[in-house]
């Protein structure tokens, strides 16, 4: 029997199907304007792909803001369980989470078993977040891909304002001035990193930490973190997945 998980976040869905408790497959899709429409297209993708009949599937446990709208999920679980359940499957020893998503952060501590004792969550505003980046790497020209290898390449430039559209504004002065496109997006990410390193500040991270959301595969932003707040922090090729793999887990 098979167990899906979905988390349906505001930029990203992602779907994640286990067997014995073992990731089976998974699957990462624009959540879209219609997140029902989504994770039903991305369930039949990933059952199809694997010949997968409907009856074998055990549960489909549904989190993240949109989960509201699968009136078809067996269960329903809120983001901050299914991210310590699936951040804890993904590597046993931590007892903290750091996730930076589309649209939020949020700073996570566990117990032993992965039940989560506190979170923060900056919720409020977009700054500091993946679309923070996207719509600054619009500005700019490039692919959020590259900001990474860019950043490593360049000196952080001091970016004054965290407000998008101030943000905006002020990279789109600094070209005109002649900065480099690598010391700007040096500065973006050292940015977003003083934003979430003072989020976490207000929480007691004493273990190693858990780096999971849509920037987590950000190498450099990854090192910055770790030497701002002076913690190991690891990851995984799955951490994208953490909230589904979670979700899976609780079906």
């Amino acid at each position: 029997m098979y167990s899906i998980g979905v988390d349906i976040g505001s930029v990203a869905t992602k779907i994640v199907i286990m067997k014995n408790k073992e990731i089976f497959d998974c699957k990462v899709s624009p959540s879209g304007w219609s997140p029902k429409e989504t994770c039903e297209r991305l369930i039949d993708e990933i059952i199809n792909r694997n010949n997968i009949e409907k009856d074998e599937i055990k549960s489909i446990v549904a989190t993240g803001y949109g989960r509201i709208a699968l009136d078809f999920a067996d269960k329903k679980v809120t983001e901050i369980t299914c991210h310590g359940k699936g951040a804890k499957f993904l590597n046993s020893n931590i007892k903290a989470i750091i996730d930076i998503g589309g649209q939020d952060s949020k700073v996570i501590t566990l117990d032993e078993e992965g039940r989560v004792l506190d979170f923060i969550m900056n919720d409020k505003c977009a700054a500091g977040t993946g679309r923070f980046l996207e719509i600054i790497c619009t500005a700019m020209g490039i692919d959020i891909k590259e900001l990474s290898s860019m950043a490593y390449k360049g000196k952080p430039i001091k970016i004054n304002s965290m407000c998008t559209v101030f943000a905006e504004s002020e990279i789109i002065s600094l070209k005109s001035k002649g900065a480099k496109k690598e010391d700007i997006a040096a500065g973006l990410i050292h940015s977003v990193v003083d934003r979430v390193s003072a989020l976490s500040s207000k929480m007691v991270l004493n273990e190693e930490i858990f780096f999971s959301g849509g920037l987590c595969t950000n190498e450099y932003l990854k090192d910055i973190l770790e030497k701002k707040i002076n913690k190991k922090i690891s990851t995984s090729e799955y951490a994208q997945f953490a909230g589904a793999i979670g979700a899976a887990l609780l079906g």
